[in-house]
């Protein structure tokens, strides 16, 4: 199943005194990549990650993304919604 996370922060933080914070989290998140969890990550224009994952349930993607550092240190928290397919086709096509 595919899952939409949408970060937000939830503190007023200072990123330029979190740079460790920031690498450990950026690798977290490549080998959360590898393992095939994470399809699809980017920043939207507020610099907030947005992430495709692949997992089996919502639960699943909760679980993988409170093991990044930013999401364990308190920092941010993902809105999650599970993605299904469209059907909209099935109403011209006969």
């Amino acid at each position: 199943m595919k899952i939409l996370a949408i970060e937000k922060e939830l503190v007023d933080i200072d990123w330029s005194t979190e740079n460790d914070t920031l690498e450990d989290e950026a690798k977290h998140a490549y080998q959360l990549y590898l393992s095939g969890y994470f399809r699809e990550i980017y920043f939207n224009e507020f610099h907030n990650a947005v992430i495709i994952l692949e997992c089996e349930s919502i639960e699943k993607a909760n679980e993988l993304l409170n093991t990044l550092p930013l999401v364990k240190k308190g920092m941010i928290a993902f809105e999650l919604m599970q993605l299904n397919p469209y059907t909209g086709y099935d109403r011209i096509m006969k």
